[in-house]
C-alpha cells in the first residue's frame, strides 16, 4: 500500500526505522548494513529527510547520527500512516480492545528497531484469557497479513526493570492509562 505512494523503497525504510520507534538512531554506514543498499542511495534519501526537517542529527566522533524529528508537524501523521501499513492499529482495534484486563501492549523485535518484517511480536501485560487471544489474533492475521508473534505477561511477573532488561528497544502501543 505505502509502496504507491513513496516509490523509493529506500525511504520506506529510512521512514520504518525512524517513525515507528522515534528513539531509534543510526549513521549512514550502519544503515548499509542493515538495508543492504549503496551508501549513496541512503545518503541521499537521509539528506531529503533532514532537509525537510523530518530527520534531526547530531555529531558523535566522526559518525552522523540520525533520529526523527519529533517535533516536526507531520511525524504523528507519519507514525501513524505506518501503524496502518503495518497492521498495528487493526491489532489494536480488534484485538486489545477487546481483551479485557489488559494493562498495556509493547512492540518489540524487528519493528521495534525499525525493521520491516513479515512478523509482527507483541507484549501483552495484564490478566488475558489466551483461548480468547488467539482467536483473536488469528483474526486480525488475516487481516493484516502478517503473523503476529506474542508473550503474556501479569503485571506482578514483568517489573519494569525486567522488560527493560529483555526489551530495550521496545514500543508501547497501547496502555490503559491512556
Amino acid at each position: 500500500m505505502i509502496e504507491t505512494l513513496i516509490s523509493s523503497k529506500t525511504r520506506i525504510k529510512l521512514l520504518l526505522k525512524f517513525f515507528l520507534n522515534s528513539k531509534t538512531t543510526a549513521y549512514l554506514r550502519s544503515l548499509e548494513g542493515e538495508f543492504g543498499e549503496s551508501t549513496n542511495a541512503i545518503r541521499v534519501e537521509l539528506n531529503k529527510l533532514e532537509n525537510a526537517g523530518m530527520l534531526s542529527s547530531s555529531l558523535k566522533g566522526n559518525k552522523k547520527i540520525f533520529q526523527a524529528n519529533t517535533k516536526h508537524p507531520l511525524f504523528k501523521e507519519i507514525h501513524n500512516i505506518l501503524l496502518k501499513h503495518i497492521g498495528l492499529d487493526q491489532i489494536i482495534e480488534n484485538v486489545v480492545k477487546r481483551l479485557g484486563d489488559v494493562e498495556r501492549v509493547y512492540l518489540i523485535g524487528d519493528f521495534a528497531k525499525g525493521l520491516n518484517s513479515q512478523i509482527i511480536d507483541l507484549i501483552f501485560i495484564g490478566d488475558i484469557e489466551k483461548t480468547y487471544l488467539l482467536n483473536l489474533i488469528e483474526k486480525a492475521e488475516e487481516l493484516i497479513q502478517r503473523k503476529v508473534r506474542y508473550l503474556i505477561y501479569k503485571e506482578s511477573e514483568l517489573p519494569a526493570s525486567k522488560l527493560n532488561e529483555m526489551n530495550p528497544e521496545r514500543l508501547l502501543l497501547w496502555s490503559k492509562d491512556n
